[in-house]
């Protein structure tokens, strides 16, 4: 490990699929030490992980990090968003998680939606109109469907909740990942009491909402973890909230990141409010606004299709008017929960690598088409569009990102930023510093901008045209109703 200039901080990221650690100097924002370990996801229909899961491999990935970890001063956890977490009197999960790409409760999201007013009372309640990715919807499903899970409930978290208790032994949670519940009001900054009562949910099971700059608490155990007691713990807060902060984002400058999910997001001033559901209304973890859209389908879906066609990722080729639609996994943006992939446009001629090409398209004009309605109407349309996630280091992304946003992108060179923005939070604890300067004090943002290239109209016009002519097929569900 080489020398630190300063304190040290460890920033996590409990994502879906694995949890990262980073060891930073909170000084120079040098990682001095890293570690990973995986999670199991179900496949099919169900998406649930065992939080247990998620502590055993917070655990690994810090012992990983070796002696820098234990002389860490502050912690904070960055987690998955969305995910229901039901714990019973010992603190245990009741039952797996229900993670935010399980789309079973998409009948109870509707049902909400009609019963409190529709789209625009939510929104202008709580900041989104909730579909099958929000809590709440979660918690609807699971008391319809499995009523003794929820008489075993005595406390209801999410995801990087339940890691944060587990250090600090109380219930927290930050106002930017509660704000993706569906029961905390955007507008009074509180949980909803009449959202709560229409859903049966006793609002003394949730947590305490942590403001921004404040300790979460002390490590009260260390268990399996290297810390020290004592070590402080940070708010934490959701995965999008934490790559804005890993950003050190300013208003109005956007963000693409393609994961697993792919998101478009830009820090506002301005509490969103959108009616179509397009756009969700999320808090930042600063006290400013992080209005986002999200698909279900992005470099998952992609690489599926590679697989399927026995293509490497990068084996791409113009394409030539086949259109894919990669929605595997049904899909939020636009909200078709119990859709499949659709292809159209198929030809004698067509190649595996024009069909790729064309899964790239279908997922980049997901997202693209909810940018301007993240963006505030005075926002610039010509700044860089930062590309950040697993993704963005593919040169078939960059370049489809570039042809179908008509936009110069920037592909900053710090890796992990959900990490990063933890640590920055972590070491805001320490400096007094808000945690997006701290991150740009590090200058995490930095690196190549790729020039703007005109953008490709007729092939956005053709993917607009073919899900607008196959919206009955999308939206059919699988009963054929």
């Amino acid at each position: 490990m080489s020398a630190a200039e300063g304190p040290l901080v460890v920033g996590v990221d409990s994502s879906t699929q694995s949890t990262k650690a980073l060891v930073v100097d909170a000084s120079t924002g040098q990682v001095v030490a890293s570690g990973q370990a995986p999670h199991t996801v179900t496949s099919g229909v169900r998406r649930e992980s065992d939080p247990r899961q998620w502590w055993d491999a917070l655990c690994e990935a810090l012992q990983q990090c070796g002696d820098a970890a234990r002389e860490a001063a502050a912690v904070s956890i960055g987690g998955q968003q969305h995910g229901l977490v039901t714990l019973d009197a010992q603190g245990d999960p009741v039952r797996p998680a229900l993670l935010w790409n399980d789309v079973r409760s998409a009948p109870q999201a509707r049902r909400l939606v009609e019963e409190l007013g529709g789209p625009k009372a939510w929104a202008e309640r709580t900041g989104s109109v909730p579909g099958p990715s929000f809590t709440v919807t979660k918690w609807a499903w699971l008391a319809e469907n499995e009523p003794d899970a929820v008489r075993a409930t005595v406390s209801v978290r999410l995801p990087h909740d339940y890691l944060t208790e587990r250090l600090t032994g109380r219930g927290t949670t930050d106002r930017s990942d509660v704000s993706g519940t569906g029961w905390w009001a955007s507008a009074t900054e509180a949980y909803d009491d009449e959202i709560l009562a229409h859903v049966g949910l006793d609002p003394t099971l949730l947590p305490q909402v942590v403001r921004p700059g404040e300790v979460a608490g002390t490590v009260h155990s260390r268990g399996g973890l290297p810390f020290s007691r004592g070590t402080l713990v940070a708010a934490g807060t959701g995965d999008n909230a934490a790559a804005a902060l890993g950003l050190g984002l300013r208003p109005g400058t956007p963000v693409l990141s393609l994961g697993t999910s792919g998101t478009v997001y830009a820090v506002s001033t301005r509490r969103s409010a959108d009616p179509t559901g397009t756009v969700a209304g999320f808090a930042d973890a600063r006290g400013d606004w992080l209005p986002l859209a999200c698909t279900l389908n992005c470099t998952l879906a992609v690489d599926r299709v590679a697989a399927l066609l026995g293509l490497d990722r990068e084996a791409v080729e113009p394409s030539t008017g086949v259109t894919l639609l990669p929605y595997l996994d049904g899909e939020r943006t636009p909200n078709l929960p119990h859709a499949s992939g659709l292809l159209h446009g198929l030809r004698h001629d067509t190649t595996g690598g024009q069909l790729l090409q064309a899964a790239y398209d279908g997922a980049v004009h997901s997202l693209l088409g909810a940018l301007d309605l993240v963006l505030d109407p005075d926002a610039d349309r010509s700044a860089p569009l930062l590309l950040i996630g697993g993704g963005a280091q593919g040169a078939a992304w960059q370049q489809t990102v570039r042809r179908l946003s008509g936009r110069p992108v920037q592909v900053p060179e710090a890796r992990e930023l959900v990490a990063l923005g933890a640590a920055a939070q972590a070491a805001g604890l320490l400096t007094g510093e808000d945690p997006a300067a701290v991150a740009r004090r590090w200058n995490t943002a930095h690196g190549p901008v790729l020039d703007a290239v005109e953008r490709d109209e007729e092939t956005l016009a053709r993917i607009a045209g073919v899900l607008s002519d196959a919206a009955p097929l999308l939206e059919r569900e699988p009963n054929g109703n």
